[in-house]
């Protein structure tokens, strides 16, 4: 069984951006208001930090559902992680996500500063450092057959890119614009070159974007 390497629901402003600068612990998405490119998924039905029983259904809403489908790793970068940088000064931060973290699998966070695995619920971190292809093949082990997720941020998905290791993508895209900070691309026309590309607006106002291999 061949184990894809998908992006799912990754958000991105329409000039590109999946972040902006200076992310900090109080800002996760830097200079950028996180609702700019998580929204449409927060507003679905499926969403599954929702609290009460409404929510959207339809295209947003089966994209939401679709997020864990036959996955079995998530690989992420450093900074979709936590803000630190450097060596690590704080082994007290375990992440954006509290004691249930919604990945649920094996996480593997590329970094040049190791630091020992912890388990938080059912999902383990693992902290490697490694180049593209090592980390995905580590992550395929632990995913026992299952597909392998790219989380982000947008420079790690861009350095999968580049190593040609990506299956398919899924990229949402708002109407707002960034400016600057963590960028995916200038254009998505940039992948056409190994993708097929499908474009379908929603009518909560983003477009998704949906690409798989050549």
């Amino acid at each position: 069984m061949t184990q894809l390497l998908r992006v799912q629901n990754f958000g991105v402003s329409r000039d590109g951006f999946g972040a902006g600068e200076n992310q900090s612990l109080e800002r996760p998405f830097g200079d950028a208001d996180p609702g700019d490119v998580l929204s449409w998924a927060g507003a679905t039905a499926s969403w599954p930090n929702r609290t009460d029983a409404g929510g959207t259904r339809g295209l947003d809403d089966y994209f939401t559902r679709d997020f864990a489908r036959n996955i079995g790793a998530e690989i992420m970068g450093r900074n979709k992680f936590g803000p630190q940088r450097g060596p690590w000064q704080d082994h007290e931060w375990q992440g954006w996500w509290g004691d249930e973290p919604p990945f649920h699998t094996p996480v593997f966070v590329m970094t040049h500063h190791k630091r020992p695995s912890f388990t938080l619920s059912d999902t383990t971190f693992h902290f490697v450092d490694g180049d593209p292809a090592t980390v995905l093949d580590q992550a395929r082990e632990a995913a026992q057959g299952k597909d392998v997720r790219l989380g982000g941020g947008a420079t790690t998905i861009r350095q999968f890119l580049d190593a040609d290791l990506v299956d398919t993508l899924h990229v949402a895209v708002s109407s707002v614009k960034i400016g600057s900070g963590s960028r995916l691309w200038e254009s998505p026309d940039e992948l056409l070159d190994r993708f097929h590309l499908e474009v379908v607006p929603s009518p909560s106002g983003v477009t998704h974007h949906l690409f798989w291999r050549r």
